[in-house]
């Protein structure tokens, strides 16, 4: 029996000191890939904290056929969903900066390979955000959370031949975005 099936089943038993357990192991995944699907700091806070009340309100009808964590991901994704439907708004890359924040340097360059590196990482952002939302997420999942075709398949409740080819075209539309960016950035120095 897993980590997971063990705590579930003294939650299931009301331990709450177990459901804290399961809380802290997947929080800060969960937050992490939701800001980046969702853009916002603040909307993924608020979307974790929903997927974990709705994940306990819930679990017992949690059969085990997948891993927690991909059950998890679905709820959060359903969440998710709802939420950018209802706050649907345009960002603008300031405010992507503002709700993303700075993101770490590496200390061992230069101050000029830091800015370079700072610029890329802002423009992939911007980028992510111009995809359709569908398109972020498969992209968020494999690129960032590393997550295989089954597993993506199974929290975003798709075919796998649906997932390989929203990725094939998710990368196609970042490289293309990302291409016109740094065109635009070289006409604007040059």
């Amino acid at each position: 029996m897993s980590q997971d099936s063990l705590l579930i089943q003294r939650i299931l038993e009301g331990d709450s000191a177990a459901y804290e357990e399961i809380v802290r192991c997947y929080q800060l995944r969960l937050y992490n890939t939701l800001v980046h699907i969702l853009g916002s700091r603040e909307d993924a806070e608020d979307v974790v904290q929903e997927s974990f009340v709705q994940a306990y309100l819930k679990l017992s009808t949690f059969q085990g056929n997948s891993a927690f964590y991909t059950w998890l991901y679905r709820i959060s994704f359903n969440i998710a969903i709802s939420h950018r439907r209802r706050r649907k708004k345009v960002h603008s890359i300031d405010q992507v900066r503002e709700d993303l924040g700075s993101e770490p340097v590496d200390r061992a360059e230069g101050p000029a390979h830091r800015m370079e590196q700072q610029e890329s990482v802002h423009q992939v952002h911007a980028a992510l955000e111009k995809l359709s939302d569908e398109h972020r997420d498969v992209l968020v999942l494999r690129e960032l959370e590393g997550m295989d075709y089954d597993h993506i398949a199974d929290v975003l409740e798709l075919p796998v031949g649906t997932v390989r080819s929203r990725l094939h075209r998710a990368r196609t539309h970042l490289k293309e975005c990302l291409e016109v960016m740094i065109a635009q950035s070289e006409r604007g120095v040059s």
